[in-house]
């Protein structure tokens, strides 16, 4: 209905949707970013936020993927705007519940899989199904040049190119060696050109890959990808640097989603040569429970410092979240502090120079989830950043 409403917009433009466990929202902004550079108007929507040409809104709705009549609107708006391309963040949740149906893609692009949502969707294999889906909506799509691309590094990888398409393309680390890493950035080579981004993690080379694969099938030249990447500063809840230009600051504060065991140990394994002070919780009460323990030994194995607070209870006991991952980390290293803004201050008056602070499991996430739907506005970065400049103020 809401396709038919909106008049099918997906056949009157081109519409790049990108799946995955993690890195869905930066491979769109880079991927964005490149397009944008090339001289093409976007449309982007994700996690992070909704954009058509030059307006953008962040996204409050704590849903990847809005559902009913929001993504054939969004893509009518964009038709009308007239952009040239669409990027959509697709997620498995999406495609369970058909969100995914009437868009006409004309490619996708496969970041990687992990263990995710099991109780929501029942298994991993189930799991797997879901994200199959969007690639079997790619294989039936209308368009004239259907595109998949594909993360062969990680075990699901090929099961995406074995999909029907007229183009498969393929990518790995192996693409971007040699590669440097640091605290503050990563380098790699790109053919005869070599990238240097303000945006650390190697899991950040892979996103990026991603966008270079699909970049590269529209004939976007190199300089243009590089000119492109340099360019992205930050991405917001993404390895999110939070700096309040004041030279009392010596160490680093950062804001990062990672809500799985494996993104959370990419991201401290970023920052393996830096004393950690790590703020987490887990990922939400009445889900994924088995992530507790394992994402709380993650914490136990990298963390210098570890102040379990509160993140997204729902319905849960906030409290026995925390109890849960406190069993399976050292008394020693750390402390429990509920109030989350609390448990942020704390961290920020502990660090010493050269420290890093580490705040994971929201992002840009708008709210924190109570109890009966009861939803508190909320900011991590914005609490940090304000935090940040007591705690050096009272410092003088």
């Amino acid at each position: 209905m809401g396709a038919l409403f909106y008049r099918f917009p997906s056949r009157q433009i081109k519409v790049v949707a990108v799946t995955g466990t993690k890195g869905k929202t930066s491979t769109v902004e880079f991927l964005n970013a490149i397009l944008e550079t090339a001289g093409y108007k976007t449309a982007l929507a994700g996690t992070l936020r909704f954009k058509i040409g030059d307006q953008s809104t962040p996204n409050k709705y704590k849903m990847t993927m809005p559902g009913r009549f929001f993504t054939q609107k969004f893509l009518r708006q964009a038709v009308d705007a007239k952009c040239d391309y669409a990027i959509i963040e697709i997620s498995s949740e999406a495609a369970k519940q058909y969100r995914h149906k009437f868009i006409e893609l004309d490619a996708l692009l496969f970041t990687n899989l992990a263990k995710e949502h099991i109780e929501s969707h029942g298994s991993y294999e189930k799991y797997v199904a879901a994200k199959l889906k969007i690639a079997h909506a790619l294989e039936k799509s209308s368009k004239s040049e259907r595109i998949i691309i594909a993360n062969i590094d990680d075990k699901e990888g090929q099961k995406f190119l074995s999909i029907a398409a007229d183009k498969k393309v393929s990518y790995s680390i192996e693409n971007a060696k040699p590669f440097e890493l640091s605290d503050d950035g990563s380098g790699f080579a790109l053919g005869l050109e070599k990238i240097r981004t303000q945006i650390p993690g190697q899991f950040n080379i892979l996103n990026m890959l991603a966008a270079i694969a699909y970049a590269r099938t529209q004939n976007i030249s190199d300089e243009t990808i590089k000119q492109a990447l340099e360019g992205v500063r930050e991405i917001k809840g993404r390895v999110q640097k939070i700096l309040i230009g004041s030279d009392k600051q010596d160490f680093d504060v950062i804001v990062d989603y990672a809500h799985t065991p494996d993104s959370l140990r990419a991201l401290y394994e970023t920052f393996a040569n830096k004393k950690k002070i790590c703020v987490l919780g887990n990922c939400g009460g009445g889900r994924d429970k088995w992530k507790r323990k394992e994402m709380a030994e993650i914490a136990d194995k990298y963390c210098d410092k570890i102040i379990l607070t509160d993140e997204d209870p729902y319905d849960d006991d906030p409290r026995e979240i925390i109890d849960d991952m406190a069993k399976h980390i050292r008394k020693e290293k750390m402390e429990i502090v509920m109030d989350r803004r609390e448990a942020i201050r704390r961290a920020i008056k502990e660090a010493n120079a050269n420290d890093v602070i580490l705040i994971t499991g929201k992002g840009t996430d708008p709210y924190i989830m109570r109890a009966d739907g009861l939803k508190e506005p909320w900011s991590d970065a914005k609490v940090a950043e304000g935090e940040l400049q007591k705690v050096i103020t009272d410092s003088r």
